[in-house]
């Protein structure tokens, strides 16, 4: 969840408070936003064949791979990935290995080597734009404000479960933090 001001935000979620800015007030996700379509048509099929050209995968480990890439920005759905692999191996260019249990790895064909030669320029700046969304990710993540914004929330949440609100407590701790919020407003 996300929550906070245009342009930035605090990450509340299994690795604990983190804060995010993304510089030009594009908000959480870059300019497409969290939920924008990251590939055009035919696009996700070649940076799929480049991860499976590097080694077999599943379907799982793709859509993994990818989020990593991303620092967790984006992650195709099974419901595009799968569909997908199944024209590559209708094209020929991957094909299923055996694999553990349920899950089908594929491996890359040598048309698929092919394929990716021939698209060599294109599959670089696909990867490109992955690893850029995944560096611009990390540039904005700040976890030293996290913690000590969760520092705050923590303090706040001791102090009232130990004693309760009431009107004085409430009045001090709104004026220690807009007095916070100015004093940060100023600096340079």
């Amino acid at each position: 969840m996300m929550m906070g001001r245009r342009g930035g935000g605090w990450s509340f979620g299994p690795g604990g408070f983190q804060f995010e800015f993304e510089p030009g007030g594009r908000g959480p996700g870059g300019p497409r936003g969290r939920r924008g379509r990251m590939f055009g048509s035919g696009e996700l099929r070649l940076v799929l064949l480049r991860l499976i050209a590097n080694e077999p995968r599943h379907g799982y480990d793709l859509i993994r791979a990818i989020e990593e890439l991303t620092h967790g920005d984006y992650a195709p759905s099974p419901g595009v990935v799968y569909p997908t692999l199944t024209l590559l191996g209708d094209m020929g260019l991957i094909e299923e290995q055996a694999g553990d249990g349920a899950r089908k790895k594929f491996a890359i064909t040598e048309e698929g080597r092919k394929h990716l030669h021939d698209n060599a320029e294109e599959v670089g700046r696909l990867m490109d734009r992955l690893e850029e969304t995944g560096s611009s990710r990390r540039e904005s993540s700040r976890p030293e404000i996290g913690r000590a914004v969760g520092n705050l929330m923590h303090a706040l949440k001791n102090r009232v479960a130990r004693e309760g609100w009431n009107d004085d407590l409430l009045a001090e701790v709104t004026d220690i933090l807009d007095d916070a919020a100015r004093r940060i407003e100023r600096l340079r």
